[in-house]
């Protein structure tokens, strides 16, 4: 089947980025395992990474007055492509003073082989990153990372690093894991400094 280019789609009231499908984690519960689309998409596989120039023109068919924020998530980690997310998000203070978010996994620094931290600051108002276990042997097992047991710490020090930069920070886990682990996430959080909330499994 080929492959749809859905760059833009709606949840709640927030208008999602669908930058690209790469992502280094397989997570055991990723909505991708579950099928094409999600949220009311009929797919979120794209034929390719987006161009700047596709994303602008996809913003502009659209009313941003309908949203209450803008939101970089999608099938894949949007870090990947942090260059194109800064572009994206300085147009969209060009046109709009609507929140930024950014979904991720929190390992970008260990994707491109330096801190990304600083390139946010300015772009995103809010950086909500994936915690999903209290330790790197259970996240591993979670999310299971291709760069392994040094991704749990890589993603700690993203958090910590990001509230230099970006006014908000959240750490997030699903509610399928045991609540012992949710509690011991949330002493992370606290620990680090950062915002904490449970996801919803869907």
């Amino acid at each position: 089947m080929e492959k749809k280019m859905t760059i833009l789609y709606e949840v709640g009231e927030g208008l999602y980025v669908n930058l690209t499908n790469k992502c280094p984690c397989a997570c055991t519960f990723c909505i991708r395992e579950e099928g094409d689309g999600a949220y009311g998409s009929d797919s979120l596989w794209l034929q390719h990474d987006p161009s700047y120039e596709e994303i602008v023109a996809a913003f502009k068919k659209v009313d941003l007055g309908k949203y209450k924020e803008i939101v970089f998530c999608g099938y894949g980690e949007p870090l990947t492509r942090v260059d194109t997310l800064v572009q994206v998000c300085d147009y969209i203070r060009s046109i709009s003073d609507l929140p930024i978010r950014v979904n991720t996994n929190g390992l970008g620094d260990l994707i491109h082989g330096k801190g990304i931290e600083p390139l946010l600051q300015g772009k995103v108002d809010v950086v909500s990153i994936s915690l999903n276990a209290p330790n790197a042997e259970d996240y591993v097992k979670v999310t299971r990372p291709k760069f392994g047991l040094p991704s749990f710490d890589a993603m700690i020090h993203f958090a910590s690093e990001c509230k230099k930069y970006v006014p908000k920070v959240v750490f997030t886990v699903v509610d399928c894991i045991p609540q012992e682990q949710i509690e011991a996430s949330r002493k992370i959080a606290e620990e680090v400094g950062v915002s904490f909330r449970i996801r919803e499994f869907i």
